[in-house]
């Protein structure tokens, strides 16, 4: 079967062909042509030789009337308009005579050569007559002139054909700029105009670029600002908000297309595309939209996309609207003399791959050999899935090696000293033995056997059949249908024999690993923002990671990486944006990425004891400059592609789900991400999830019901009850305690600590800097602060002792009260908490690790005497655990975070429990505000919360001071704590698990109208109840409420006494 033969007539043609050369691979039994297999064997190595093998992926069908033409396959139609007007230089014979007259005058080049090199430059090279529109006779004159000088230098170096010349030509002014090459791909010139006229935040230019019809094939791009017209309101009508230029040029039909998109492109977060078969010729159109700044470098990146294919393009425009979109169109061709499938196919594919590209424009594994050999080089899927593993490895690949886990088994876990060495030890291996330069070599030293895990990864998640391929298959399906599949045998057995050395075959390894481990992936999504991946946790190794996750969503974006980890099916934790403030700062904050995660969700499962969502966390590292808010958008999206079925064929379409199982994540507010929280629940709205309303806590209370911490003291109210029950067991009075604090009057924790409290507060550090006064800081004043919310920065000084002082983050050379003279304020600010002294430290902000075994003995004095008696840890890990137990082993009371700061959560979950409970009307009449003002229901429900937080933070902190001293203080009040936690988590997990007690429908009513707030109960009815939440939730719900029964007998309670805690049901 021969490929259709077209005729070129500059960018038309015509096919002879009536019927598809390679009709969908379902439909028949015979085997693509050969031409069709060379082309792909060009592209992947791997293909066998035999074409007689029965594809993988083959799904025996009846023969069906699909089986038509090219002008059958799923590509919209479009008629033989140009799409754009040409551009028709009238004057263009009288700017000729008059750069004639210039050139001689100028005497460059020879009098009796001008007339010739003249001609020959406006007639021989194609350029469009938008360059002589655009140019001065002056500019003309000097491309010329260079021209000239280029065939002298060729001329010495025994080049004499004109048509080899090295042409590029450009000049950029303020308001347009022109660029004329003959580089084939354009690949350059195309990446200067990426970053100095489409990604930057300068106002936009439009483009126009065109191939030539000379033998030369010179590329004339032609670029002008945008002259948008002013606007009062926000628009979409592309007549309102387009480019005068714009609307001159576009034909009728092209605005209605693109007006579509526009449409598109406002509701959706990743890009639009369209692709289109232009009617009685054999050239396609592509036109994509998305909002300008959401990717960069995608214009260029587009360009190497369809070069792979084969496709070359005779003009392309580019678009930008006053509404932040921009559009980019494309028209393609195919080269007649490259064995290709038919040029539709390539279409359709690129239509799918644009994401891909979308997602990560600057993927160093995307090989550009195409631009001089098409089909060479990485495919674009092979290419991502390549970058992605590059980054699974960076954080997964196990560097610890056997002498680690020797060393480890050999260390004592009690002792904080060896816990403290063996931590330092493992960074520093994890720093030292992979480094991500290491790792990229490896995978671009062995492109096929990459291939190969490409085609193990693809065979598992790349979907078997969708609406759109029983019209056109893509060529990576048709390429997998090739492709012998090895066993895990058989592929571990290539890779070891591939390989060189250990190292290499480790890498290459951790590509199998992550195929196994996938359970589903957005990755083959026709549109996506970034690329997202729900593993499993089984691939951790259990020397680094004692409790193995639940689930982890990988997700990897064009300028930010992410993870989310959570330990339970029904899980809840916030969503934490990680900023680096240099590339060091950024490489530290990325080897440490996912530790960081699993540590805080780890916490986080701690925490969560008292609710029925188990914990998790999700963390965000944005590239350095990358817009952290965007990042935010992209990871969220990303995730919920993987959290609601696909039903829009060339959208959102069905993925492979090897978990098999529905899942739902309750996200919430962490550092850097509380303002987003509103946009993630009405993102979840549009995508069209049921449980949107749930989806994210911490959400404006007046627009979307949410409940905010910091308004109610929700976290702080738990803090308190840990704080004043120690000073009851102490006989200690709140009034005549001093008391520090991290974490200033601008926080949460911070400002409400401060507005709930009645102590002696002696100092305050915040991101602005050190307030102390040993007399205590004037109580009106930080009252003042904390209602306003802002720093210490805004302290009024005069209402500081003579042996006060505030020292901020910029100054330097300060001189304390005491003679002492603070060099850098910043370095006095980040060591402060290891200096001052007080009864209290209490935690309400700060980094993680604050104090840690490193710097723990610098909280004793000389004698050994704790700075501080007692620490209610209010900041997640301010200190680490080995430092925790160090500090209670010398004497000092401390809570962990876990424990002490576990309301917030509380609330949060009774948050989401209101969003599952209510329906849309009674949500949006109850939970959101009217007029300004919430409801009766909603002032009821808060102080609901409250009451919940107090009374469990009470429960618990007994709980642990009755188990130390039943323990003879021979056991930590941070082991007991932990202890607890677990033993509550285990018994819920348990509970969850088996149906007995729950089975019972009058005892699970009982149950659960204890469990929840006594307002809900009361207006929904615990049978509605029933009906609406969904069957995982009422079981974790039943078993959390089931588990406390803890806190009243204790963790090593019977069960003789969890009998009698059940009677009362």
């Amino acid at each position: 079967m021969k490929l259709p033969e077209i005729t070129s007539t500059g960018s038309t043609g015509s096919t002879e062909s009536t019927e598809s050369p390679f009709p969908h691979p379902r439909l028949c039994s015979s085997s693509p042509s050969p031409s069709f297999i060379s082309f792909l064997s060009l592209r992947d190595p791997l293909l066998t030789k035999s074409q007689s093998q029965t594809p993988h992926l083959f799904i025996p069908s009846t023969p069906s009337p699909l089986q038509k033409s090219n002008s059958d396959l799923a590509l919209n139609k479009l008629k033989n308009d140009k799409g754009y007007t040409d551009t028709i230089y009238a004057d263009k014979d009288v700017q000729c005579q008059k750069v004639i007259e210039n050139l001689k005058h100028k005497a460059f080049i020879p009098e009796n050569l001008v007339d010739n090199e003249v001609n020959w430059f406006y007639t021989n090279l194609g350029i469009d007559d938008t360059y002589f529109k655009l140019e001065t006779v002056d500019t003309i004159s000097d491309h010329i002139i260079s021209l000239y000088a280029a065939k002298l230098v060729a001329y010495t170096k025994h080049r004499n054909d004109s048509n080899k010349l090295d042409i590029d030509l450009k000049k950029e002014r303020e308001n347009d700029a022109v660029f004329i090459h003959s580089d084939k791909s354009g690949h350059g010139v195309e990446q200067l105009i990426d970053s100095k006229y489409f990604d930057s935040d300068s106002i936009p230019f439009r483009l126009e670029t065109y191939t030539s019809k000379a033998k030369g094939n010179l590329r004339c791009y032609f670029l002008s600002k945008c002259n948008f017209p002013k606007l009062e309101s926000k628009e979409n009508d592309i007549r309102k908000i387009a480019d005068p230029l714009f609307l001159e040029k576009a034909s009728a039909n092209t605005i209605d297309i693109y007006q579509r998109i526009l449409n598109q492109v406002d509701v959706r977060t990743g890009p639009v595309v369209e692709g289109f078969e232009i009617e009685g010729t054999t050239e396609h159109r592509i036109v994509i939209g998305y909002k300008r700044g959401t990717t960069k470098g995608f214009f260029s990146t587009l360009t190497d996309l369809y070069h792979f294919y084969g496709l070359h393009s005779t003009r392309k425009f580019v678009e930008h609207f006053s509404n932040g979109s921009m559009i980019v169109s494309l028209y393609l061709n195919q080269d007649p003399l490259v064995p290709a499938p038919p040029i539709s196919h390539s279409v359709v594919q690129i239509v799918r791959e644009v994401s891909l590209i979308y997602c990560l424009p600057d993927n160093p594994l995307f090989s550009r050999a195409a631009e001089t050999d098409p089909g060479m080089g990485n495919a674009v899927q092979e290419a991502t899935y390549a970058y992605v593993g590059y980054i699974y490895i960076t954080h997964f690949c196990n560097r610890l090696g056997p002498a680690y886990e020797a060393l480890q088994s050999l260390l004592d876990e009690s002792n904080s000293t060896h816990m403290g060495v063996l931590a330092d030890l493992k960074r520093r291996l994890r720093e030292e033995t992979f480094t991500k330069t290491a790792i990229l070599d490896v995978i671009q030293s062995y492109p096929e056997l990459v291939r190969l895990l490409y085609t193990q990864f693809a065979m598992a998640h790349y979907p078997a059949s969708s609406a759109n391929e029983e019209v056109v298959p893509t060529l990576s399906h048709q390429r997998l249908q090739q492709v012998h599949v090895m066993s895990d045998e058989e592929l571990h057995a290539t890779l070891q024999k591939g390989t060189r050395n250990p190292f290499e075959l480790q890498v290459l390894e951790s590509f199998m690993v992550m195929n196994k481990h996938t359970l589903k992936t957005n990755f083959y999504q026709p549109t996506k923002v970034a690329l997202s991946f729900r593993l499993d946790g089984d691939f951790l190794p259990n020397n680094e990671y004692t409790q193995k996750p639940y689930g982890i969503f990988f997700i990897v974006g064009s300028d930010f990486q992410g993870f989310h980890v959570r330990f339970k099916d029904v899980a809840r934790g916030g969503i934490r944006i990680l900023r680096s403030r240099d590339s060091e700062n950024y490489a530290t904050n990325q080897r440490m990425l996912f530790d960081e995660c699993y540590n805080l969700s780890s916490t986080q499962s701690l925490k969560n004891k008292d609710i029925p969502e188990g914990g998790s966390k999700g963390v965000i590292l944005p590239n350095l400059n990358a817009n952290p808010e965007l990042a935010f958008e992209r990871y969220i999206d990303s995730i919920i592609d993987l959290l609601i079925p696909g039903n829009s064929p060339g959208i959102k379409e069905p993925i492979v789900d090897l978990h098999a199982k529905q899942e739902i994540l309750f996200l919430g507010p962490d550092e850097g991400t509380a303002g987003y929280m509103d946009w993630a629940a009405l993102h979840a709205r549009s995508r069209g999830a049921p449980w949107w309303k749930s989806f994210t806590t911490g959400k404006s209370a007046d627009t979307l019901g949410g409940i905010p911490h910091d308004v109610y003291g929700m976290t702080s109210r738990s803090v308190r009850q840990y704080y004043v029950g120690i000073l009851d067991k102490m006989a200690m009075d709140e009034e005549t305690t001093t008391k520090v604090q991290t974490g200033g009057p601008d926080g949460d924790l911070g400002s409400n600590e401060i507005l709930l409290s009645k102590d002696k507060t002696v100092a305050i550090v915040d991101g602005s800097g050190v307030i102390y006064d040993p007399v205590g800081l004037d109580r009106a004043e930080l009252t003042r602060l904390a209602k306003q919310r802002v720093m210490i920065k805004e302290f009024d000084v005069s209402r500081l002792s003579k042996d006060g002082y505030r020292v901020l983050c910029e100054q330097n050379d300060v001189k304390l009260p005491s003679g002492e003279i603070v060099q850098d304020g910043t370095s006095f600010r980040n060591g402060y908490h290891l200096r001052v002294k007080a009864d209290v430290l209490i935690p309400c902000g700060g980094r993680p690790q604050a104090v840690n075994i490193s710097n723990v003995n610098q909280l004793f004095d000389g004698e050994g005497k704790p700075h501080f008696k007692i620490i209610v840890e209010g900041a997640n890990l301010f200190v680490t655990q080995q430092a925790r137990l160090m500090l209670e082993k010398r004497g000092v009371i401390l809570i962990r975070d876990s424990s002490a700061n576990k309301g917030g959560v509380t609330s949060s979950s009774l948050e989401v429990l209101a969003g599952l409970a209510l329906n849309e009307e009674e949500y949006s009449e109850l939970m959101m505000y009217t007029n300004g003002k919430p409801s009766s229901f909603y002032e009821s429900y808060v102080k609901d919360i409250q009451e919940i937080i107090e009374s469990n933070a009470r429960m618990e902190f007994n709980t642990i001071w009755s188990e130390y001293n039943r323990l003879g203080g021979t056991e930590s009040r941070t082991i007991i704590s932990d202890n607890l936690s677990r033993t509550l988590n285990k018994l819920q997990l348990e509970l969850e698990s088996s149906d007995g007690l729950f089975a019972d429908v009058e005892k699970r009513k009982k149950v659960l109208s204890k469990a929840m707030p006594k307002t809900l109960v009361q207006y929904v009815g615990i049978d509605n109840l029933l009906q609406r939440l969904p069957l995982s939730y009422q079981k974790a719900l039943f078993a959390c409420q089931i588990s406390r029964f803890c806190y009243q007998y204790g963790p090593a309670a019977s069960q003789v006494e969890f009998y009698l805690y059940m009677s009362q049901f």
